[in-house]
Protein backbone atom coordinates (compact mmCIF):
# COMPACT_ATOMS: atom_id res chain seq x y z
CA UNK A 1 0.00 0.00 0.00
CA UNK A 2 1.49 3.53 -0.89
CA UNK A 3 1.90 5.91 1.72
CA UNK A 4 -0.66 8.76 2.09
CA UNK A 5 1.97 11.46 0.40
CA UNK A 6 3.36 8.77 -2.36
CA UNK A 7 -0.24 8.34 -3.43
CA UNK A 8 -0.69 12.09 -3.48
CA UNK A 9 2.19 12.65 -5.65
CA UNK A 10 0.94 9.60 -7.92
CA UNK A 11 -2.73 11.27 -8.32
CA UNK A 12 -0.85 14.96 -9.15
CA UNK A 13 1.40 13.72 -11.61
CA UNK A 14 -1.30 11.37 -13.27
CA UNK A 15 -3.30 14.73 -14.10
CA UNK A 16 -0.43 16.98 -15.10
CA UNK A 17 -0.35 15.29 -18.57
CA UNK A 18 -3.07 14.77 -21.38
CA UNK A 19 -4.22 10.91 -22.29
CA UNK A 20 -2.53 9.24 -23.89
CA UNK A 21 -4.73 8.65 -26.89
CA UNK A 22 -3.54 11.71 -28.15
CA UNK A 23 -1.38 11.57 -31.35
CA UNK A 24 -0.25 15.03 -31.98
CA UNK A 25 0.86 17.75 -30.01
CA UNK A 26 -2.12 20.53 -29.64
CA UNK A 27 -2.32 23.47 -32.09
CA UNK A 28 -1.26 26.24 -29.14
CA UNK A 29 1.79 23.56 -28.30
CA UNK A 30 2.94 23.74 -32.15
CA UNK A 31 2.15 27.37 -32.71
CA UNK A 32 4.26 28.30 -29.87
CA UNK A 33 7.38 25.84 -31.00
CA UNK A 34 6.86 27.45 -34.22
CA UNK A 35 7.04 30.96 -32.71
CA UNK A 36 10.16 30.22 -30.81
CA UNK A 37 11.95 29.08 -33.71
CA UNK A 38 11.41 32.19 -35.94
CA UNK A 39 11.74 34.92 -33.24
CA UNK A 40 14.90 32.99 -31.31
CA UNK A 41 17.20 30.93 -33.50
CA UNK A 42 19.69 33.74 -33.37
CA UNK A 43 19.30 34.51 -29.61
CA UNK A 44 19.49 30.51 -28.55
CA UNK A 45 23.42 30.40 -30.70
CA UNK A 46 24.30 33.61 -29.00
CA UNK A 47 23.31 32.65 -25.09
CA UNK A 48 25.20 28.96 -25.95
CA UNK A 49 27.82 30.82 -27.09
CA UNK A 50 28.47 33.06 -24.07
CA UNK A 51 27.69 30.03 -21.74
CA UNK A 52 30.00 28.01 -23.86
CA UNK A 53 32.66 31.06 -22.53
CA UNK A 54 32.92 29.63 -18.98
CA UNK A 55 35.33 27.19 -17.98
CA UNK A 56 32.87 25.37 -16.15
CA UNK A 57 35.28 22.28 -15.11
CA UNK A 58 35.27 21.15 -11.44
CA UNK A 59 38.33 22.46 -10.08
CA UNK A 60 40.15 20.24 -7.24
CA UNK A 61 42.36 23.22 -6.48
CA UNK A 62 39.43 25.69 -6.09
CA UNK A 63 36.10 25.16 -3.98
CA UNK A 64 32.84 25.29 -6.16
CA UNK A 65 31.83 28.60 -3.96
CA UNK A 66 35.29 30.50 -5.11
CA UNK A 67 35.87 29.42 -8.47
CA UNK A 68 35.51 32.40 -10.87
CA UNK A 69 34.06 30.50 -13.66
CA UNK A 70 31.46 28.72 -12.22
CA UNK A 71 30.59 32.26 -10.31
CA UNK A 72 30.22 34.19 -13.78
CA UNK A 73 28.51 31.27 -15.04
CA UNK A 74 25.92 31.12 -12.64
CA UNK A 75 26.05 35.58 -12.93
CA UNK A 76 25.01 34.97 -16.34
CA UNK A 77 22.57 32.60 -15.90
CA UNK A 78 21.20 35.17 -13.19
CA UNK A 79 21.23 38.23 -15.89
CA UNK A 80 19.43 36.31 -18.39
CA UNK A 81 16.50 35.11 -16.11
CA UNK A 82 15.63 38.77 -15.16
CA UNK A 83 16.34 39.68 -18.69
CA UNK A 84 13.64 37.12 -20.08
CA UNK A 85 11.61 37.85 -17.16
CA UNK A 86 11.87 34.84 -15.18
CA UNK A 87 12.32 34.78 -11.30
CA UNK A 88 15.80 33.32 -9.81
CA UNK A 89 16.47 31.51 -7.37
CA UNK A 90 20.39 30.73 -6.03
CA UNK A 91 20.83 27.67 -3.63
CA UNK A 92 24.55 27.42 -4.28
CA UNK A 93 25.30 23.97 -6.40
CA UNK A 94 21.74 24.27 -7.57
CA UNK A 95 20.45 27.06 -9.49
CA UNK A 96 16.33 27.15 -10.40
CA UNK A 97 14.89 29.72 -13.23
CA UNK A 98 11.28 29.52 -13.36
CA UNK A 99 8.15 30.96 -14.76
CA UNK A 100 4.37 30.82 -13.26
CA UNK A 101 2.95 29.65 -10.44
CA UNK A 102 0.81 27.12 -8.36
CA UNK A 103 1.22 23.92 -6.49
CA UNK A 104 2.01 22.01 -9.37
CA UNK A 105 5.23 22.21 -11.05
CA UNK A 106 6.80 20.99 -14.62
CA UNK A 107 10.79 20.51 -13.95
CA UNK A 108 13.59 20.35 -16.63
CA UNK A 109 16.87 19.41 -15.07
CA UNK A 110 20.01 20.25 -16.70
CA UNK A 111 23.50 21.13 -15.79
CA UNK A 112 25.80 24.17 -15.89
CA UNK A 113 29.24 22.13 -14.94
CA UNK A 114 31.34 20.08 -18.01
CA UNK A 115 33.87 17.58 -18.38
CA UNK A 116 37.63 18.30 -18.87
CA UNK A 117 39.24 18.61 -22.01
CA UNK A 118 42.65 19.09 -23.85
CA UNK A 119 42.38 21.99 -25.78
CA UNK A 120 45.07 21.06 -27.74
CA UNK A 121 42.84 18.82 -29.81
CA UNK A 122 40.22 21.39 -30.76
CA UNK A 123 40.80 23.47 -33.78
CA UNK A 124 39.69 26.87 -31.71
CA UNK A 125 39.37 27.12 -28.23
CA UNK A 126 37.08 24.40 -26.65
CA UNK A 127 35.86 27.34 -24.35
CA UNK A 128 34.79 29.61 -27.54
CA UNK A 129 31.99 28.46 -29.67
CA UNK A 130 32.86 28.06 -33.12
CA UNK A 131 30.78 28.21 -35.89
CA UNK A 132 33.44 28.19 -38.52
CA UNK A 133 35.70 25.42 -38.45
CA UNK A 134 33.03 22.61 -39.86
CA UNK A 135 30.02 24.72 -41.35
CA UNK A 136 26.31 23.51 -39.80
CA UNK A 137 28.44 22.55 -36.82
CA UNK A 138 28.62 24.45 -33.27
CA UNK A 139 31.58 23.04 -31.73
CA UNK A 140 32.41 23.62 -27.68
CA UNK A 141 33.20 21.75 -24.55
CA UNK A 142 28.70 21.69 -23.10
CA UNK A 143 27.57 22.69 -26.78
CA UNK A 144 25.83 18.67 -26.45
CA UNK A 145 26.26 17.70 -22.76
CA UNK A 146 24.69 20.10 -21.09
CA UNK A 147 24.64 23.87 -22.12
CA UNK A 148 22.85 23.78 -25.25
CA UNK A 149 19.69 22.13 -23.73
CA UNK A 150 19.90 24.94 -21.04
CA UNK A 151 20.14 27.62 -23.65
CA UNK A 152 16.86 26.27 -25.79
CA UNK A 153 15.27 25.26 -22.07
CA UNK A 154 15.51 29.05 -21.24
CA UNK A 155 13.89 30.29 -24.76
CA UNK A 156 11.57 27.62 -24.61
CA UNK A 157 9.95 29.18 -21.63
CA UNK A 158 10.83 32.53 -23.17
CA UNK A 159 8.30 31.92 -26.47
CA UNK A 160 5.64 30.31 -23.81
CA UNK A 161 5.70 33.63 -22.08
CA UNK A 162 5.83 35.93 -25.02
CA UNK A 163 2.44 33.85 -26.55
CA UNK A 164 0.86 34.50 -22.88
CA UNK A 165 -0.15 30.70 -22.76
CA UNK A 166 -2.52 29.98 -20.13
CA UNK A 167 -0.67 27.45 -17.85
CA UNK A 168 -1.85 25.89 -14.89
CA UNK A 169 1.29 24.33 -13.31
CA UNK A 170 4.20 26.60 -13.13
CA UNK A 171 7.83 25.52 -15.23
CA UNK A 172 10.80 25.52 -12.83
CA UNK A 173 14.67 24.75 -15.11
CA UNK A 174 17.25 23.27 -12.92
CA UNK A 175 20.46 23.61 -13.29
CA UNK A 176 23.38 21.61 -11.37
CA UNK A 177 26.85 22.62 -10.75
CA UNK A 178 28.66 19.99 -10.12
CA UNK A 179 26.43 17.07 -12.26
CA UNK A 180 29.88 15.58 -13.80
CA UNK A 181 32.20 15.49 -10.54
CA UNK A 182 29.90 15.03 -7.67
CA UNK A 183 26.28 14.66 -6.99
CA UNK A 184 25.59 14.43 -3.29
CA UNK A 185 25.28 18.48 -3.38
CA UNK A 186 22.39 18.18 -5.36
CA UNK A 187 21.16 14.95 -3.29
CA UNK A 188 21.74 17.22 0.33
CA UNK A 189 19.66 19.97 -1.66
CA UNK A 190 16.50 17.57 -2.59
CA UNK A 191 16.38 16.29 1.03
CA UNK A 192 15.25 20.09 2.09
CA UNK A 193 13.20 20.79 -1.39
CA UNK A 194 10.26 19.50 -2.86
CA UNK A 195 11.06 19.13 -6.47
CA UNK A 196 8.22 18.83 -9.16
CA UNK A 197 5.41 16.57 -9.33
CA UNK A 198 6.72 15.56 -13.01
CA UNK A 199 10.42 16.61 -14.85
CA UNK A 200 12.45 15.82 -17.90
CA UNK A 201 16.08 15.57 -17.56
CA UNK A 202 18.13 17.21 -20.91
CA UNK A 203 20.70 15.15 -21.00
CA UNK A 204 20.81 12.41 -22.82
CA UNK A 205 18.51 11.14 -25.60
CA UNK A 206 15.68 10.47 -27.75
CA UNK A 207 13.05 9.88 -27.84
CA UNK A 208 12.42 9.39 -23.82
CA UNK A 209 14.74 7.03 -21.79
CA UNK A 210 13.38 5.05 -18.95
CA UNK A 211 15.97 2.74 -17.90
CA UNK A 212 19.88 3.62 -17.36
CA UNK A 213 22.80 1.92 -16.65
CA UNK A 214 24.93 1.93 -13.13
CA UNK A 215 27.94 3.16 -13.31
CA UNK A 216 31.13 1.26 -12.36
CA UNK A 217 34.98 1.03 -12.40
CA UNK A 218 37.16 -1.43 -11.77
CA UNK A 219 40.53 -0.72 -10.85
CA UNK A 220 43.81 -3.20 -11.25
CA UNK A 221 47.12 -1.88 -9.84
CA UNK A 222 50.41 -3.32 -10.99
CA UNK A 223 53.69 -2.66 -8.63
CA UNK A 224 56.68 -2.30 -9.64
CA UNK A 225 58.64 -5.25 -10.49
CA UNK A 226 62.28 -6.12 -9.04
CA UNK A 227 64.96 -5.81 -11.94
CA UNK A 228 66.34 -9.20 -12.43
CA UNK A 229 68.72 -10.13 -15.08
CA UNK A 230 65.79 -13.27 -15.92
CA UNK A 231 63.45 -10.48 -16.11
CA UNK A 232 65.27 -8.04 -18.40
CA UNK A 233 65.64 -11.11 -21.09
CA UNK A 234 62.06 -11.41 -21.66
CA UNK A 235 60.91 -12.31 -25.38
CA UNK A 236 62.20 -13.13 -28.51
CA UNK A 237 64.33 -10.11 -28.81
CA UNK A 238 65.27 -9.34 -25.40
CA UNK A 239 63.07 -6.27 -25.48
CA UNK A 240 61.62 -4.89 -22.34
CA UNK A 241 58.41 -3.16 -22.24
CA UNK A 242 59.34 0.27 -20.07
CA UNK A 243 56.05 2.27 -20.24
CA UNK A 244 52.43 1.91 -20.78
CA UNK A 245 50.12 5.05 -20.23
CA UNK A 246 47.23 6.26 -21.44
CA UNK A 247 43.59 8.01 -21.38
CA UNK A 248 42.44 11.08 -19.75
CA UNK A 249 39.51 10.95 -17.32
CA UNK A 250 36.91 8.09 -16.38
CA UNK A 251 34.31 8.95 -18.09
CA UNK A 252 36.32 9.30 -22.10
CA UNK A 253 36.59 6.52 -24.14
CA UNK A 254 40.59 7.08 -24.10
CA UNK A 255 41.90 8.52 -27.11
CA UNK A 256 45.99 8.72 -26.34
CA UNK A 257 47.89 5.70 -25.28
CA UNK A 258 51.92 5.67 -25.17
CA UNK A 259 54.19 2.55 -24.95
CA UNK A 260 58.26 2.92 -24.41
CA UNK A 261 60.16 -0.53 -25.34
CA UNK A 262 63.92 -0.62 -24.50
CA UNK A 263 65.93 -2.52 -26.30
CA UNK A 264 63.53 -3.02 -29.58
CA UNK A 265 65.17 -4.51 -32.65
CA UNK A 266 63.58 -3.81 -36.01
CA UNK A 267 62.09 -6.69 -36.78
CA UNK A 268 59.97 -6.15 -33.31
CA UNK A 269 59.18 -2.54 -34.23
CA UNK A 270 58.14 -4.03 -38.33
CA UNK A 271 56.14 -6.61 -36.28
CA UNK A 272 54.44 -3.96 -34.19
CA UNK A 273 53.35 -1.50 -37.15
CA UNK A 274 51.69 -4.65 -38.98
CA UNK A 275 49.59 -5.58 -36.26
CA UNK A 276 48.66 -2.36 -35.54
CA UNK A 277 48.05 -1.42 -39.35
CA UNK A 278 44.96 -3.62 -39.54
CA UNK A 279 43.25 -1.73 -36.45
CA UNK A 280 40.06 0.55 -37.37
CA UNK A 281 40.26 4.02 -36.45
CA UNK A 282 43.71 4.09 -35.28
CA UNK A 283 46.62 6.10 -36.28
CA UNK A 284 50.20 5.46 -34.52
CA UNK A 285 53.54 7.14 -34.52
CA UNK A 286 56.90 5.51 -33.67
CA UNK A 287 59.56 7.37 -32.48
CA UNK A 288 63.09 5.91 -31.99
CA UNK A 289 66.14 6.73 -29.67
CA UNK A 290 68.81 4.38 -30.34
CA UNK A 291 67.44 1.03 -28.55
CA UNK A 292 64.65 2.70 -27.22
CA UNK A 293 61.07 2.90 -29.21
CA UNK A 294 58.13 5.05 -28.07
CA UNK A 295 55.11 4.49 -29.89
CA UNK A 296 52.23 7.03 -29.53
CA UNK A 297 48.58 5.50 -30.05
CA UNK A 298 45.70 7.82 -31.42
CA UNK A 299 42.40 6.48 -31.09
CA UNK A 300 38.92 8.85 -31.13
CA UNK A 301 37.90 9.82 -27.93
CA UNK A 302 33.92 9.37 -27.05
CA UNK A 303 31.82 8.96 -24.04
CA UNK A 304 32.65 5.82 -22.05
CA UNK A 305 28.51 4.98 -21.86
CA UNK A 306 29.03 4.06 -25.85
CA UNK A 307 32.84 2.57 -26.13
CA UNK A 308 31.12 1.88 -29.87
CA UNK A 309 31.51 4.89 -30.94
CA UNK A 310 35.16 5.31 -30.16
CA UNK A 311 38.36 3.75 -31.07
CA UNK A 312 40.17 2.65 -27.69
CA UNK A 313 43.61 3.40 -27.35
CA UNK A 314 44.43 1.51 -24.54
CA UNK A 315 43.32 -1.40 -25.75
CA UNK A 316 44.32 -1.30 -28.69
CA UNK A 317 47.64 -0.26 -28.14
CA UNK A 318 48.13 -3.38 -25.83
CA UNK A 319 46.83 -5.69 -29.19
CA UNK A 320 49.25 -4.06 -31.64
CA UNK A 321 52.36 -5.32 -28.51
CA UNK A 322 50.68 -8.65 -28.62
CA UNK A 323 53.32 -10.01 -31.02
CA UNK A 324 55.71 -11.61 -28.26
CA UNK A 325 55.50 -12.49 -24.67
CA UNK A 326 55.90 -9.51 -22.24
CA UNK A 327 57.50 -9.99 -18.82
CA UNK A 328 59.63 -8.49 -16.05
CA UNK A 329 57.84 -5.27 -15.43
CA UNK A 330 54.93 -3.81 -14.51
CA UNK A 331 54.03 -2.22 -17.93
CA UNK A 332 54.74 -5.85 -19.14
CA UNK A 333 52.13 -7.12 -16.75
CA UNK A 334 49.82 -4.51 -17.43
CA UNK A 335 50.04 -5.44 -21.01
CA UNK A 336 49.31 -8.97 -20.16
CA UNK A 337 46.13 -8.08 -18.42
CA UNK A 338 44.39 -6.11 -20.86
CA UNK A 339 45.37 -8.41 -23.85
CA UNK A 340 44.34 -11.57 -21.71
CA UNK A 341 40.76 -10.30 -19.49
CA UNK A 342 39.98 -6.82 -21.18
CA UNK A 343 40.78 -7.05 -25.41
CA UNK A 344 39.54 -5.68 -27.86
CA UNK A 345 35.77 -6.00 -27.20
CA UNK A 346 33.50 -3.89 -25.55
CA UNK A 347 31.54 -6.21 -23.54
CA UNK A 348 33.80 -8.28 -20.86
CA UNK A 349 34.01 -11.20 -23.13
CA UNK A 350 37.24 -12.28 -21.65
CA UNK A 351 36.68 -11.74 -18.36
CA UNK A 352 35.85 -14.66 -16.89
CA UNK A 353 32.01 -14.84 -16.61
CA UNK A 354 31.36 -10.99 -15.95
CA UNK A 355 29.37 -10.68 -19.37
CA UNK A 356 26.14 -10.59 -19.46
CA UNK A 357 23.32 -8.57 -20.98
CA UNK A 358 19.22 -7.31 -20.70
CA UNK A 359 17.15 -8.13 -23.42
CA UNK A 360 15.37 -3.87 -22.67
CA UNK A 361 18.88 -2.51 -21.16
CA UNK A 362 21.57 -4.22 -23.53
CA UNK A 363 24.85 -5.81 -22.51
CA UNK A 364 27.51 -4.68 -19.98
CA UNK A 365 30.07 -2.68 -21.43
CA UNK A 366 33.41 -2.73 -20.20
CA UNK A 367 36.17 -0.31 -21.26
CA UNK A 368 39.93 0.38 -19.98
CA UNK A 369 39.57 4.79 -19.42
CA UNK A 370 42.97 5.39 -17.72
CA UNK A 371 46.16 3.97 -17.40
CA UNK A 372 48.58 5.99 -15.03
CA UNK A 373 51.49 5.94 -12.72
CA UNK A 374 50.60 6.11 -8.62
CA UNK A 375 52.26 5.90 -5.92
CA UNK A 376 51.06 2.20 -5.26
CA UNK A 377 52.13 1.11 -9.18
CA UNK A 378 50.89 1.08 -12.65
CA UNK A 379 47.31 2.14 -12.39
CA UNK A 380 44.13 0.85 -14.97
CA UNK A 381 40.97 2.03 -14.48
CA UNK A 382 38.15 -0.04 -16.08
CA UNK A 383 34.63 1.72 -16.64
CA UNK A 384 31.57 -0.47 -16.28
CA UNK A 385 27.91 0.98 -17.66
CA UNK A 386 26.40 -2.39 -16.05
CA UNK A 387 22.21 -3.06 -16.66
CA UNK A 388 19.61 -4.80 -14.45
CA UNK A 389 20.26 -9.25 -14.44
CA UNK A 390 23.40 -9.11 -12.00
CA UNK A 391 23.72 -8.07 -8.32
CA UNK A 392 26.64 -6.18 -7.02
CA UNK A 393 28.02 -8.85 -4.85
CA UNK A 394 27.38 -11.29 -7.76
CA UNK A 395 29.33 -9.33 -10.40
CA UNK A 396 31.88 -8.10 -7.88
CA UNK A 397 32.81 -11.85 -6.74
CA UNK A 398 33.41 -12.83 -10.78
CA UNK A 399 35.02 -10.20 -11.39
CA UNK A 400 37.59 -11.32 -8.70
CA UNK A 401 37.57 -14.76 -9.35
CA UNK A 402 38.23 -13.55 -12.87
CA UNK A 403 41.38 -12.01 -11.59
CA UNK A 404 42.77 -14.07 -9.05
CA UNK A 405 42.85 -16.91 -11.84
CA UNK A 406 45.05 -14.72 -14.13
CA UNK A 407 47.19 -13.48 -11.19
CA UNK A 408 47.84 -17.62 -10.96
CA UNK A 409 48.65 -18.16 -14.24
CA UNK A 410 51.41 -15.58 -14.53
CA UNK A 411 53.02 -16.68 -11.56
CA UNK A 412 55.11 -14.83 -9.36
CA UNK A 413 56.10 -11.20 -11.38
CA UNK A 414 51.65 -10.12 -10.69
CA UNK A 415 51.45 -11.49 -7.09
CA UNK A 416 51.41 -7.97 -5.91
CA UNK A 417 48.55 -7.17 -8.38
CA UNK A 418 45.21 -6.22 -7.24
CA UNK A 419 41.77 -5.04 -7.90
CA UNK A 420 38.98 -2.99 -6.65
CA UNK A 421 35.84 -2.33 -7.67
CA UNK A 422 32.69 -0.23 -7.50
CA UNK A 423 29.82 -0.71 -8.81
CA UNK A 424 26.61 1.60 -9.01
CA UNK A 425 23.19 0.30 -9.53
CA UNK A 426 21.36 0.20 -12.78
CA UNK A 427 18.20 2.12 -12.91
CA UNK A 428 14.29 2.40 -14.39
CA UNK A 429 11.50 4.28 -14.59
CA UNK A 430 9.02 2.66 -16.92
CA UNK A 431 5.75 4.54 -15.80
CA UNK A 432 6.67 8.22 -16.04
CA UNK A 433 3.20 9.59 -16.39
CA UNK A 434 4.32 11.80 -19.56
CA UNK A 435 5.73 9.40 -21.60
CA UNK A 436 2.56 9.48 -24.16
CA UNK A 437 3.67 13.67 -24.42
CA UNK A 438 7.13 13.06 -24.82
CA UNK A 439 6.70 10.21 -27.53
CA UNK A 440 3.97 12.38 -29.25
CA UNK A 441 6.14 15.59 -29.81
CA UNK A 442 9.47 13.60 -30.99
CA UNK A 443 7.36 11.60 -33.38
CA UNK A 444 5.92 15.03 -34.53
CA UNK A 445 8.64 16.90 -35.02
CA UNK A 446 11.07 13.86 -37.01
CA UNK A 447 8.61 12.27 -39.20
CA UNK A 448 9.50 8.58 -36.83
CA UNK A 449 6.38 7.04 -36.11
CA UNK A 450 5.86 4.52 -33.07
CA UNK A 451 8.55 5.85 -31.28
CA UNK A 452 9.63 3.77 -27.93
CA UNK A 453 11.09 4.36 -25.01
CA UNK A 454 15.04 3.54 -25.33
CA UNK A 455 17.76 2.47 -22.43
CA UNK A 456 20.99 4.19 -22.49
CA UNK A 457 24.44 3.57 -20.30
CA UNK A 458 25.24 6.87 -19.20
CA UNK A 459 23.53 8.45 -16.09
CA UNK A 460 21.46 11.10 -15.45
CA UNK A 461 19.71 13.06 -12.50
CA UNK A 462 16.88 11.82 -13.61
CA UNK A 463 17.48 9.07 -10.93
CA UNK A 464 17.24 11.48 -7.92
CA UNK A 465 13.61 13.33 -9.43
CA UNK A 466 10.23 12.00 -8.86
CA UNK A 467 8.85 11.15 -12.49
CA UNK A 468 11.35 12.29 -14.32
CA UNK A 469 13.10 10.70 -17.83
CA UNK A 470 15.44 12.20 -20.30
CA UNK A 471 14.06 13.88 -23.07
CA UNK A 472 17.17 14.37 -25.74
CA UNK A 473 19.50 16.04 -26.67
CA UNK A 474 20.89 13.68 -28.71
CA UNK A 475 19.23 11.90 -31.91
CA UNK A 476 19.21 8.11 -31.81
CA UNK A 477 21.48 6.06 -34.18
CA UNK A 478 23.53 9.39 -34.16
CA UNK A 479 27.17 9.56 -32.26
CA UNK A 480 26.93 11.24 -28.68
CA UNK A 481 29.89 14.13 -28.79
CA UNK A 482 29.66 14.82 -24.59
CA UNK A 483 32.96 13.92 -23.33
CA UNK A 484 34.79 14.10 -26.26
CA UNK A 485 37.28 15.81 -27.81
CA UNK A 486 34.96 17.06 -30.95
CA UNK A 487 31.90 17.75 -28.81
CA UNK A 488 29.20 19.70 -30.83
CA UNK A 489 25.88 20.07 -31.62
CA UNK A 490 24.33 21.00 -35.09
CA UNK A 491 22.24 24.28 -35.55
CA UNK A 492 19.60 21.81 -37.24
CA UNK A 493 19.54 19.87 -34.19
CA UNK A 494 19.91 22.68 -31.59
CA UNK A 495 16.73 24.65 -33.06
CA UNK A 496 14.78 21.29 -33.80
CA UNK A 497 15.62 20.94 -29.62
CA UNK A 498 13.85 24.32 -29.37
CA UNK A 499 10.33 23.18 -31.00
CA UNK A 500 10.39 20.27 -29.19
CA UNK A 501 11.36 21.47 -25.86
CA UNK A 502 8.80 24.06 -26.06
CA UNK A 503 5.68 21.84 -27.50
CA UNK A 504 6.38 19.51 -24.44
CA UNK A 505 6.15 22.16 -21.89
CA UNK A 506 3.60 23.71 -23.37
CA UNK A 507 1.57 20.32 -23.49
CA UNK A 508 2.80 19.56 -19.69
CA UNK A 509 2.51 22.90 -17.78
CA UNK A 510 -1.07 24.22 -19.59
Amino acid sequence: MLKKSALLVTLIAAALVRPAAHAAPSPIAVATADHARAAYAGKVVDTLAAMVSFNTVADTKVPFERNPAHLGFKKFLKEEAARLGFDYTDAGYVVVIGHGSGPERVGVITHGDVQPVDPSKWRQSPFKLDRTSEPGLLLGRGTEDDKGPIATALYAMKAIKDRKVPLTKRIELYVYMAEESDWEPLEAYLKTHTPPQVNITLDAEYPAVTAEKGWGLVSVTMPAVPATPAAASAGRDSATLAGFTGGFFDSQIPEDATAVIDGATPDLEAAVRARAAGQKGMRYAFERAGQRLTIRAKGVSAHSSKPEDGANAIALLADALAVQPWRGTQAANMVNFVNELVGTGLYGEKFGQVAYRDAFMGPMTVAPVVLKETDKGLQLNINLRRPRGKSAAQLESQFAAAFDAWKAKQGGSATGAQMTAQLGEPWVRDDAPQLPVLLDVFSHYTGIRNAKPVAIGGGTNSRLFPNAVSFGPGMPGAVYTGHSEHEFISEKQLLLNLQMYTAVLVELAR
